[in-house]
């Protein structure tokens, strides 16, 4: 049989997205690894499953290029923001997650006229726990160098409600990226911090209101970025006072995005904005558990966004 599903990305995130019967429709796990496997005309991070909510307008799950669920995805969440919104003719909806029903809404472009999308990223604790996560005796790691991880990098430990390390770093470890990649893959594999693995951030203030990110996401691998973690990387950089606006553009590999953050008595509420790009329609053949690739209806949106990727390359240029 023939199912279609549409390639999607929000800042060069890249998944496959298809609205689904019910959750057991597929043997969805398996076809994940070989929908993103690089070799199937260039692979993606994940696959975004659309499915009925008895609670909100659709629930979203979000399953990695390894077979792994994510508790969310702010990049996958936009795209699918996108696309309930455009079934139902609406301009804000709500989805459900894994930990959270989240509130989303089409937004004015970012960048010319490339359709963009907010979404809220929730539910937000610094506690250890959370993630989970192992350090000495500690209950919350927030801003502190661990000789384990780095001699002099400060790290905070978040789950948003995925779970994200973040670093402070300086430009050289922007430009190289070997300390990044050891830390994250220990982190990742069979170690005493993080059973479950982690989502590993650096990031480089750039201005009051910018930062770039780079990302090594759990189940990935490096991507070219990770929603909930330049949420979580804005958040910090706000709290820690390298940026003092409460909109932060946030640069990465992939293009941009805006975080918006901000403390309502005591509780952070955040917002992430960006763009929801249809990369094309792709049509497959699925018989017993393979799944190979039929006919692609390319979109001209890519078109626009490789316009995006290269005032961001000049952009982060000027600063890097």
């Amino acid at each position: 049989m023939n199912i279609q599903l549409t390639k999607v990305h929000g800042s060069g995130n890249t998944f496959y997205l298809y609205e689904a019967v019910y959750d057991e429709q597929f043997d969805f796990v398996n076809i994940t690894k070989q929908l993103c496997h690089p070799t199937n005309d260039g692979g993606a991070d994940g696959l975004l499953l659309v499915l009925p909510s008895s609670v909100a307008d659709a629930k979203m799950r979000v399953i990695n290029a390894d077979g792994s669920e994510a508790s969310m995805c702010g990049n996958g969440l936009r795209c699918v923001a996108r696309y309930v919104c455009e079934k139902f003719n609406v301009n804000e909806a709500v989805i459900e997650t894994m930990h959270a029903c989240l509130k989303v809404k089409r937004e004015d472009a970012i960048f010319e006229q490339l359709p963009t999308y907010s979404v809220e990223i929730s539910p937000i604790s610094f506690e250890l726990a959370s993630l989970p996560m192992k350090v000495e005796d500690k209950q919350q790691l927030r801003h502190e160098v661990i000789p384990a991880f780095s001699d002099e990098i400060p790290f905070t430990a978040i789950s948003v409600p995925n779970p994200h390390l973040i670093g402070i770093v300086d430009k050289k470890y922007i430009d190289n990226t070997s300390h990044q990649q050891q830390l994250a893959a220990y982190l990742n594999s069979e170690n005493e911090y993080c059973p479950d693995g982690v989502n590993v951030s650096y990031v480089q203030p750039l201005s009051a209101d910018e930062i770039f990110v780079r990302t090594y996401e759990r189940g990935v691998g490096f991507t070219n970025a990770c929603g909930t973690a330049m949420t979580a990387s804005a958040l910090i950089a706000s709290i820690e006072g390298y940026v003092s606006s409460s909109k932060v553009t946030v640069y990465n590999p992939g293009g941009f995005v805006q975080c918006e953050v901000s403390n309502n008595e005591g509780s952070w509420e955040l917002a992430l904005i960006g763009n929801a790009t249809i990369i094309g329609e792709y049509v497959f053949e699925l018989q017993e558990e393979k799944i190979e690739l039929v006919h692609i209806q390319p979109s001209e949106e890519q078109i626009q966004y490789e316009k995006c990727k290269v005032f961001v390359k000049d952009k982060i240029e000027s600063f890097l």
